[in-house]
């Protein structure tokens, strides 16, 4: 303590050379504070968030400013791009080069040349001294425009540069912008050209708008969750998987924030580790994206896919956060937010122009005026007796004078002045009906500024329009938008792990491979036991685990499985009775215990069976010999018993001790055939009654598919099943004697034919071709239906312009014959589209003869009567496939 006192005595007595005490304190904490609220907000506003007035940040606008400093129409150097900007932006070129090179990747503001990366395979750019840019007509027509941009110093006061640049177009929304600053972070997601400029224009319409993100890598997007690109959105992001044939499959277009090298390791990766089977991954990309993926012996392409989107990075989660400044403040909000902003500063800036443009107009209008009345009235040569240059004024004046009041504005000294510098020469050379051309000539586009100002909107539109006409050709969307389905990752993990049991011990897991082996599964499986004691649980997966002993089942637990049944006898040990019951497990708690008995201790079970398709099998039930009844061997049938939850007790099969149960008979499925439904927008099957009803599927039954290609296609049922929607003309349950109706255009012949046939084969997975595969064959029409119909319209002469329509029923033109037959012409004349109709519908009519003494029933065979369609309701959907068909031209 003492020592203390006296090292502060010391520090406060302590003198100068001078003598004189040093009493100043500094508060540091204040000082921090301040420093970091200042170096929070220069982050923010000068580093990582754009402005939302022209959608750059503050290095984007330098480079911008800088290039069109530099332009002469010739390429630049980026090194010496770089160092101009160094003018202006105070800090290394390694930033300004970064930022450089991605503007330029986004191929919208600079023409680019020479090796300026790949952001498909992650390929850097080559060395600022090589590579060479220039402003792109694009950025000189919407980004620049001196007379409407506001101006500050730069960093050194020596140059000045601009606030904001009068962009005329939602450049934010199109390039899209990350950054992260200090407490908070931006990620807006570049959006459609085209369809930003249709947003826009429709925003000027009052129509409400939806805007959607669109990337130069292309892929599949799911924007369900978007949110209007706002904090707690989502967005799901997928490759472009297609099947090349049973054993590969390629990978045509990547997820945006990926890139081909890091999308292949994801996959070796998920191989490595057992969530996938590929036998090899080959990278074929060029000029476009090609990654070819080998799978292993035995794989279904189908799981393969979903494993990939489950497992890889080809599908990606991306997290938008809206975040611009607007007001020298940052704000969180909706992309259409923006583009409304961004519309409305595009009209502002339209009305700026004009009005610039209409002032020089007047200016022109009123000097050319001046001009030739001071020429053609010989004003000048009052001012040859003028002895002073203030007379001189002061008589071209005084000469004007009568002609003052039609001028719009006050005519000044600096008027007077500039009439005086015309050249005799000039005045010589004047030609009167010149001058009056190029008056009538302003007035006019004068007139027009005035007819654009008084409908401002109109002009904006029509402005947004010649955009869309110059620069929208190629710019279309690439990034298809979808709806995704959930893929379950247990469902497509591939069996990377063998499941074993020691029964007795009480242990499972993949790591006791000396005990008995009972499945393959993979490592993220769940695991379902069943002991002894009547109590069942699920656990995890893993090496070893202990989860009771007694174990009499286990198996992979597939959670919502409403088709597995257990089938169980116990004996209650507090009553002595047997009971016998039926019960589906489709939700539970991981690792907790639950009793299947009527929860009493030493209850045990007699007989169990997991039975995946809800089998019903025949018992034969043994009594102990002792008991006392009469009847000691019965058989009973679990088909008799309804199926309930787990807690049920259960129906009384006996209260006479029992010997021994066995299986008298195997059982059939009590549940019946799976109701399937198709979703044609993620093109896959379902049981959740989401999309077109299919029918009651069996095990033998098939799916139809016929393919906008000309092929068909036999497929089984499985919902892991993938069907890509835009290339399937009709899909339906497959009924042996449906007949299928096609209108088709043959290459060869350059005729339209129709035919109708059977299915005739029997594979399963393989496409057949039913149309000619004479190049520039093409499949128009497809049906499933009875009798149907199409509207076909043509030209009888091909020099005539009148177009005539037929509606034709097809099935009265054509026989039914082989798959491979070629059909009947449809009609030798020009063909301008083909339209599916209503088809025609089958009524079943029974003639009744009725007498005074009785009434009985005709022996003639019914009539079947077709009825036109308008005449009756069609049903939604059939059983048979009825009501499928397409109209294609």
């Amino acid at each position: 303590m003492e020592h203390t006192d006296q090292t502060e005595n010391f520090d406060e007595n302590k003198n100068t050379k001078d003598g004189e005490a040093l009493h100043e304190q500094v508060a540091v904490a204040g000082l921090y504070e301040n420093w970091f609220l200042e170096y929070a907000s220069y982050v923010i506003l000068e580093r990582a968030v754009p402005a939302v007035e022209d959608g750059l940040k503050p290095v984007q606008r330098r480079i911008l400013h800088a290039l069109n400093e530099m332009d002469d129409g010739r390429f630049n150097k980026v090194a010496n791009v770089i160092g101009q900007t160094m003018q202006y932006h105070p800090h290394g070129d390694a930033s300004i080069n970064e930022a450089l090179v991605n503007m330029g990747q986004k191929d919208l503001l600079f023409d680019c040349q020479g090796n300026w990366g790949d952001i498909r395979t992650g390929d850097s750019a080559a060395a600022a001294r090589y590579i060479e840019v220039r402003l792109s007509k694009f950025a000189q027509d919407v980004v620049f425009n001196p007379q409407t941009t506001e101006w500050q110093l730069s960093y050194d006061g020596r140059k000045k540069e601009p606030i904001t640049l009068p962009v005329k177009f939602p450049l934010l929304l199109a390039q899209g912008v990350e950054g992260i600053a200090v407490g908070l972070a931006t990620k807006i997601m570049p959006h459609n050209f085209i369809e930003l400029i249709e947003a826009s224009i429709d925003i000027l319409k009052n129509k409400n708008v939806e805007i959607y993100p669109d990337f130069l890598t292309g892929g599949l997007i799911d924007v369900s969750n978007y949110n209007d690109g706002m904090r707690g959105g989502k967005i799901r992001v997928r490759a472009k998987i297609e099947e090349l044939d049973k054993k590969t499959l390629v990978i045509k277009e990547i997820p945006f924030s990926n890139t081909t090298t890091s999308l292949i390791e994801s996959i070796i990766k998920a191989n490595d580790a057992g969530k996938i089977k590929i036998k090899k991954v080959i990278d074929n990309t060029a000029k476009d994206v090609e990654i070819q993926v080998q799978l292993a012996p035995g794989t279904s392409p189908d799981v393969t896919i979903d494993a990939l989107y489950a497992f890889t990075d080809c599908e990606v989660s991306i997290s938008p956060n809206a975040c611009v400044i607007i007001g020298d403040k940052p704000h969180f909000v909706g992309v259409s937010e923006i583009l409304k902003v961004c519309t409305q500063q595009t009209l502002q800036l339209l009305e700026q122009e004009l009005e610039i443009r209409k002032g020089e107009l007047l200016e022109r209008l009123l000097f050319s005026s001046l001009e030739k009345i001071f020429i053609e009235n010989k004003i000048y040569r009052d001012i040859e007796n003028c002895e002073t240059f203030e007379e001189v004024v002061s008589t071209v004046d005084k000469g004007l004078e009568p002609y003052k009041p039609q001028f719009y504005r006050e005519i000044v000294e600096e008027d007077l002045l500039r009439l005086l510098e015309i050249r005799i020469k000039r005045i010589s050379k004047y030609d009167s009906f010149k001058a009056d051309e190029l008056m009538i000539k302003l007035q006019e586009e004068l007139n027009e500024v005035n007819d654009n100002l008084a409908n401002l909107v109109r002009y904006a539109i029509d402005y947004y329009k010649t955009l869309l006409k110059k620069y929208g050709k190629g710019r279309e969307r690439k990034t298809e938008i979808r709806n995704f389905n959930t893929i379950t990752a247990a469902v497509v993990a591939a069996a990377n792990q063998k499941l074993y049991v020691d029964r007795e011990g009480g242990f499972i897991g993949y790591g006791l491979k000396k005990d008995e082996y009972v499945m393959d599964c993979s490592d993220i499986d769940d695991i379902i036991v069943f002991r002894k004691d009547g109590s069942c649980v699920v656990t995890k997966i893993q090496d070893k685990v202990f989860v009771g002993k007694d174990i009499i089942y286990c198996s992979v637990f597939k959670k919502n499985d409403d088709r597995k049944v257990y089938n169980l006898v116990y004996f209650d040990a507090k009553s002595g009775t047997s009971y016998i019951k039926r019960f589906k497990i489709t939700a539970v708690t991981r690792d907790r215990v639950y009793d299947l008995t009527a929860g009493n201790p030493k209850s045990k079970i007699l007989y169990f069976t997991a039975n995946d398709n809800g089998e019903a099998e025949v018992i034969q039930v043994n009594l102990t010999a002792s008991c006392t009844a009469r009847v000691k061997q019965f058989e009973y049938d679990f088909k008799g018993l309804l199926i309930k939850g787990r807690d049920s007790m259960g129906n009384v099969l006996t209260k006479y001790p029992v010997r021994k149960i066995t299986l008298k008979s195997a059982g059939v499925s009590t549940l019946g055939g799976l109701d399937i439904w198709y979703d044609p927008t993620i093109g896959r099957l379902n049981r959740d009654e989401h999309g077109k009803y299919l029918g009651n599927f069996e095990a033998k039954d098939h799916i139809l598919v016929i393919y906008h290609d000309g092929q068909y296609e036999l497929t089984n049922f499985e919902l892991t099943n993938r069907y890509e929607p835009k290339e399937i003309a009709v899909l339906t349950k497959f009924v042996p004697e449906s007949i299928i109706t096609a209108v088709y255009f043959d290459g060869g012949s350059k005729l339209y034919y129709v035919k109708r046939f059977k299915i005739e084969t029997t594979t399963v997975d393989k496409k057949f071709l039913f149309i000619s595969d004479e190049k520039g064959s093409k499949l128009h029409f497809a049906s499933v239906d009875l009798y149907p119909r199409i509207d076909l319209s043509f030209k009888k002469d091909e020099k005539g312009a009148s177009v005539e329509h037929e509606e034709i029923a097809l099935d009265e033109i054509a026989e039914v014959r082989g798959w491979k037959a070629l059909g009947t012409k449809l009609t030798l004349h020009k063909v301008q589209a083909i339209k599916a109709l209503e088809p025609k519908v089958v009524e079943i009519v029974s003639e009744e003869i009725s007498e005074e003494t009785n009434t009985e029933t005709s022996t003639e065979p019914s009539q079947t009567k077709l009825v036109e369609p308008e005449e009756i309701e069609f049903p939604e959907s059939s059983d048979t496939g009825t009501g499928e068909q397409l109209g294609l031209f």
